[in-house]
Order: C-alpha cells, then sequence, then structure tokens
C-alpha cells in the first residue's frame, strides 16, 4: 500500500491529508513542507497555532493552558529524601496529656497525639515519672520471650508420634531405663575429643565397710561396661565381649580387669563402637523376647522374659532387675566420666530414678544379711532369724525429691514381712543421694539421712546401702 491509496478513508482534514490535495508521503525523508510549517500556517509539532507566537492562530483563549501539558518533575526522580509529613501539633490541656499516658505506654496513641504526649513530658517531671513507671509496667505485661527451643520439645514430640503410632515391638517398660541411659552416655561419649577419652577417670565402690578405689581412664571406663553388660549378653544368647580371653572367675571386677590385661594399648575411643552395638543388641533382644506378650500376661507369668536368671560370679538377679542394674552402673560411670571432662550430666528421669532406688531398697534386706553372715554387722536384737512371712523390725526409708516414695525394710530376715506395727527407725534420704550412697561415691556417715529412732539399725542399713556398690 502507497500513495494516496494509504489515506483514502480520510476527508484531508484530519492533521494527515491536506486540502489542496498534496500527498504528505511525497515530503517522506526530504525539506518540509513550506506551507505547513511555515510561522503562519496554523500547524507546528504542538498542534495547531504557533508555538513561537501562542496568540496567532491558536484557536483558543491565550489565557488557557495548553491542551497537553508539559510532565511536571517529581521530587522522587531526584533521589533526595522525600520530606516528612508535617504534623499540626496539638494544643491540649495538661489533664488531657496526663489522660493520655496509658495510651502512649501501649502505642496506642495516633501520630499527633504521641508527639504531643512527648513534648509534655520534656517539660512536665511528674508526667515523665508516671510515663516511665507505665512503661516498665507494659514491660512486665509483656515479657520478653527467649528464641531458644524448649530442651523438653524434643521429648514431647517423639511421645506424640510413639502415641500416634507405637513401635510395632515396644521396648519393656523394665528395659526402658537402660535403653535411655545409654543413649545419654553415647550422646555424651560423641562430644568430647579425641584427648579426653584418656583423661583419668577413679572408680570408687566400698568393701566390706572400708572405701576403695581404681583409677583407670574414660576409655578404661566403656570397656568396663562392655564386658559387664557382657554378662547379660551371655544369658540372652549373645556374643561375649571377652571373646576367648580367660577370667579368673565370671565377676564383673575380674572380667574388667581379664579385659584391660589383654588390651596390648590402653583403650581408645575405638571401644565406644563394640560398646555401643552390644547395647543395640540387647535392647532388640530383650524387646523381641517380651514382644510377643501383653503387659497383663507377662504379669501372670510372673514376668515372662524378664525372670531370666543373669549370673554375676557370687549372685543372681532377674534380667528384669540386671537391666535396671545395668541401667543404674551406667548413669553412675556417666558421672564420672563427665567429672573427669567437665561436661554437665543430671540424673535420670524421675520414673527411671524411682525404679533405680526400688531395686536398690529391695536389694537391701539380702546385702544385710549377707553382711550379718560375714560378720560385718551384729545380728540385732534378734538372735534367730524370723521365720518367713512372719513380721519383724522394719525399718523406715523415705526417699525424698526425684523418684521418690517410702519403703519398709525388714531388718531381721529377708524372708520376714516388713510391718509398719514394729517400725523400729526411720531415715530420710535425697534420691540421688541415695543411689550416690548405693554407687560407694558417699560414705554412711557423710550421708545427709535424717535419722529417727534404733541408731544400730539405721547404721546397718546405710553400710548395707553403701555395699550395693562394686566396680
Amino acid at each position: 500500500m502507497s500513495g494516496a491509496n494509504r489515506f483514502e478513508a480520510h476527508d484531508g482534514h484530519d492533521g494527515y491529508g491536506h486540502g489542496d490535495g498534496t500527498d504528505p508521503e511525497e515530503y517522506d525523508g526530504r525539506a518540509d513542507p513550506p506551507e505547513h510549517n511555515s510561522p503562519g500556517s496554523g500547524h507546528g509539532p504542538q498542534g495547531p497555532g504557533d508555538p513561537r507566537n501562542p496568540e496567532k492562530g491558536n484557536g483558543q483563549d491565550p489565557d488557557e493552558p495548553p491542551r497537553i501539558p508539559m510532565p511536571r518533575s517529581s521530587v522522587e526522580d531526584t533521589g533526595l529524601p522525600l520530606p516528612e509529613p508535617a504534623l499540626t501539633p496539638l494544643v491540649l490541656e495538661h489533664r488531657v496529656l496526663k489522660a493520655l499516658l496509658g495510651a502512649w505506654a501501649l502505642a496506642a496513641c495516633s501520630p499527633e497525639e504521641t508527639a504531643a504526649v512527648e513534648d509534655h513530658l520534656g517539660t512536665c517531671g511528674a508526667c515523665a515519672d508516671e510515663a516511665l513507671r507505665l512503661r516498665e509496667a507494659v514491660g512486665l505485661l509483656h515479657p520478653s520471650e527467649s528464641l531458644d527451643l524448649d530442651p523438653a520439645l524434643r521429648n514431647r514430640v517423639l511421645e506424640s508420634c510413639l502415641d500416634r503410632r507405637p513401635p510395632r515391638i515396644p521396648v519393656p517398660e523394665w528395659a526402658a531405663p537402660y535403653d535411655a541411659e545409654t543413649a545419654r552416655l553415647d550422646a555424651l561419649l560423641q562430644d568430647i575429643g579425641d584427648a579426653e577419652w584418656h583423661a583419668p577417670v577413679r572408680l570408687r565402690w566400698f568393701e566390706g565397710n572400708d572405701p576403695t578405689s581404681r583409677r583407670t581412664t574414660v576409655a578404661g571406663v566403656i570397656a568396663h561396661l562392655l564386658t559387664v553388660d557382657g554378662l547379660v549378653a551371655l544369658a540372652l544368647g549373645l556374643d561375649d565381649p571377652l571373646g576367648d580371653t580367660p577370667a579368673d572367675k565370671a565377676t564383673p571386677s575380674a572380667r574388667t580387669e581379664a579385659f584391660w590385661r589383654a588390651s596390648h594399648f590402653p583403650p581408645t575411643r575405638s571401644v565406644r563402637a563394640p560398646w555401643r552395638e552390644q547395647a543395640h543388641n540387647l535392647v532388640r533382644t530383650v524387646a523381641f523376647a517380651a514382644g510377643g506378650t501383653s503387659r497383663a500376661s507377662e504379669a501372670e507369668r510372673g514376668g515372662g522374659s524378664g525372670r531370666l536368671p543373669v549370673s554375676y560370679g557370687d549372685f543372681e538377679l532377674p534380667l528384669r532387675d540386671s537391666m535396671l542394674d545395668r541401667a543404674f552402673e551406667c548413669w553412675v560411670h556417666a558421672g564420672d566420666i563427665a567429672d573427669a571432662v567437665d561436661y554437665p550430666y543430671g540424673p535420670p528421669s524421675p520414673r527411671h530414678l524411682h525404679a533405680m532406688i526400688d531395686l536398690g531398697a529391695r536389694m537391701l534386706p539380702n546385702t544385710l544379711a549377707a553382711r550379718r553372715q560375714a560378720g560385718l554387722a551384729p545380728p540385732g536384737h534378734a538372735r534367730h532369724l524370723v521365720p518367713a512371712g512372719a513380721p519383724g523390725r522394719s525399718l523406715r526409708l523415705e526417699i525424698e525429691g526425684l523418684g521418690g516414695g517410702e519403703w519398709l525394710i525388714p531388718l531381721d530376715s529377708p524372708g520376714a514381712l516388713a510391718s509398719a506395727e514394729h517400725e523400729v527407725a526411720h531415715v530420710a534420704l535425697d534420691g540421688v543421694e541415695f543411689c550416690q550412697l548405693a554407687a560407694g561415691h558417699v560414705s554412711p556417715e557423710e550421708a545427709a539421712a535424717g535419722q529417727v529412732g534404733d541408731r544400730e539399725a539405721i547404721r546397718d542399713v546405710l553400710f548395707a546401702a553403701a555395699s550395693l556398690s562394686r566396680m
């Protein structure tokens, strides 16, 4: 399309065509036509009229603004900061400003009111003191919250998940303390450096009426736990960590000494892996052994797999009590390691601590009888053992704090029936303090105990509790 055909729809009076029949394309790329761009032609680059003489031939009042005004410049295009909006200052009476102090402290005033109040606070001391008091009160109503996560959040999430979807093979309740304490100790071992595995640790326990100790290292303590846990592994048919290493006796101390002697070099952090693997195998095995029966059927059968005997050389414990014993020793020695490497370490959960205290209280009658047979304790007022099932003298053991409770300890015979009517003494101990006594870390004379009643019976029980300890 070219020439007149391109503009044939126009009448020649719309600014493109011309009344004289001149084709505007004839001047495309050439000099402007003189008639249409001349000062007097009535046409210009901004429409009709002459821009150099707007009063001439523009067809409008010269006092009126142009039809297309020029764009105005904005402060936003200059890069300068925007001016602050001007606030009209409020003039308020003193009583009104004083009434606004509460809203000002809560940041609930309008900008004008805020400006008026703050100007007034600079000149009125009484209102300034009141404003400071209100701001402090607002701070108490809205205390700052820590951004740190709640330490108990992980446990709550895990408990919620297990409540929604319980494990297919749950861990027996009597094995849960061992599972928890080995996991805590493993977390501690993960945080220590290579050099700290050789930090000196002193194992402490009681033999007879005297304290004794054995010096080792952090790695040596883990090796000790590995070999003694191996007694439970043997009872469950698992591999013995000692292997072919001979031990003089099947006692915890003899097995530990045999393992230490068989090591060509002092134990290092490499002992952590077999200890952790054995702990996992023990928990998994007891879970499968008890997983096929409910708690009710297990109780009816007298404990089910929990009754399996575990030999410690000089004595035996049922599997359920042996797992509690291993949890207790794991916690005690984890505390020894934590002290050696300057690491914070707390007691077990109250539920698990209560189970450990209960085990110690149940073992006291047999320990007291063994001490009398060995001549370490007097026979007491009764010259003959009380028949099994008959009531006899009793001591009330009150444990305060975490895992607390009360236990009646028969004094005359392990088979005697503890009776409140025959109570001759009352001892009060903190839960952690009792466990430290049973671990041989606190002497009976230094135990912080409230004592009422037969002093001889109290002394026998406290020494019997210390005799529960061993290497």
